[in-house]
């Protein structure tokens, strides 16, 4: 049986299966959704529930993990996920 990898929200700090989460990687200083969650480079997670994805912006949680600017990735995740949970 296979373990499954957990990680931690930036947002809501609660531990969660790796594909509940969205992976945000740093890419040329400017923050990116990886799609696929295999991409290079160090990344952050946060929930795809619209809650945490707000709170995450409102805490700057994306940013302080990678040392970059959100921008307008949090409103593309604000999109993408928009499911209350």
């Amino acid at each position: 049986m296979k373990k499954t990898p957990m990680r931690m929200c930036v947002a809501c700090r609660q531990m969660k299966p790796k594909n509940e989460l969205t992976r945000v990687i740093k890419s040329e200083d400017a923050l990116v959704a990886d799609g696929t969650g295999k991409a290079r480079g160090r990344g952050a997670y946060v929930c795809k529930s619209e809650a945490c994805v707000k709170r995450a912006r409102k805490i700057r949680g994306l940013e302080r993990a990678l040392s970059a600017q959100g921008g307008s990735l949090y409103d593309t995740l604000e999109t993408e996920g928009s499911t209350d949970a």
